[in-house]
């Protein structure tokens, strides 16, 4: 009636004898549902430009979220998530097994997620949250949760370290029985989700303020040549990832198989990420990226939207 006949809501609410206020619940729920699924088709094509800009020089899928330069990386982040929350569900049905790397940036996600019912299906954390002050389980549970929820799947975790001390610790650990169990799940993905950590952002990456790493680790870091990580994982601004001294350590899949699965959705803010985001690209770690019109058109190079 609103939507399709032009009703509005009072002659809605008087055909249906409710009040109106109840026929703006129904609405308001209808979208948080997915039972309505608005799209817009903007004739202000720049955003249409950057994503074939982006298709054409990267060969990923884009999706630009428009916004002023002005406003700050904390409500670009929130934009940004937003947006992607609400995308998921294109991309994530029944049977399927979607990795969900936790951070800032997916427990954002996390918040504005869609409910979309599936069967058989499977979240499963990407990598370990502990350090030597938490397990990290609470906050990557709560995300973890909330991807369930939406998507009414089931939910495996990953209780591990998010670094261990000595690489033989884990690969002890990745022989027991239950470890593999995870990472044959984590073998069988076919989507997965994550951002992009990084040391330079305003919004800074959970794994750089988290205490996961000491003076020693960014020492390391920062010899490596390191400009960000995938699940605690890291990778050069070349691309390349070999003989970066902590990905030894580190509890996320390895790259080469992350590239493996079909679907991978980078969710990313902030011109200060670009490093980050030009460094997964080359590594060709993702297929479908949600990222705002700044740091899209820092990426192709072409000047930034002024003021609306």
């Amino acid at each position: 009636m609103y939507y399709m006949q032009d009703l509005t809501m009072g002659a809605i609410a008087s055909e249906l004898s409710t009040s109106r206020s109840s026929v703006s619940r129904l609405l308001a729920f209808a979208r948080e549902t997915g039972l309505v699924d608005i799209q817009i088709r903007s004739p202000f094509d720049r955003g249409s430009r950057l994503e074939h800009a982006i298709h054409t020089t990267h060969r990923v899928v884009a999706h630009v979220v428009p916004m002023p330069q002005t406003i700050s990386d904390v409500d670009r982040l929130e934009r940004v998530a937003m947006t992607a929350g609400r995308q998921l569900g294109r991309y994530i049905d029944s049977n399927m097994v979607v990795g969900v790397a936790w951070g800032s940036t997916v427990g954002a996600i996390s918040r504005h997620l869609v409910r979309k019912l599936t069967h058989n299906s499977t979240i499963v954390q990407m990598n370990g949250a502990g350090n030597t002050q938490t397990t990290g389980i609470d906050y990557a549970s709560e995300i973890l949760h909330r991807f369930g929820e939406a998507f009414s799947a089931q939910v495996q975790q990953f209780p591990v370290p998010a670094f261990f001390d000595d690489p033989r610790t884990k690969d002890g650990l990745w022989r027991e029985r239950s470890t593999r169990r995870l990472l044959e799940i984590q073998a069988r993905m076919d989507v997965a989700v994550f951002g992009l950590g990084s040391p330079f952002a305003e919004v800074p990456s959970q794994v750089y303020i988290g205490g996961y790493l000491d003076a020693e680790d960014y020492r390391s870091l920062s010899a490596d040549g390191v400009v960000g990580d995938i699940a605690t994982v890291f990778y050069r601004g070349d691309g390349t990832f070999d003989a970066i001294e902590l990905n030894a350590r580190a509890s996320g899949p390895n790259l080469d198989r992350l590239r493996r699965v079909a679907r991978r959705i980078c969710v990313v803010s902030g011109v200060q990420k670009l490093p980050s985001l030009r460094g997964a690209l080359a590594a060709g770690l993702i297929t479908d990226l949600i990222l705002d019109e700044s740091l899209a058109s820092a990426l192709v190079g072409v000047a930034a939207p002024g003021p609306r």
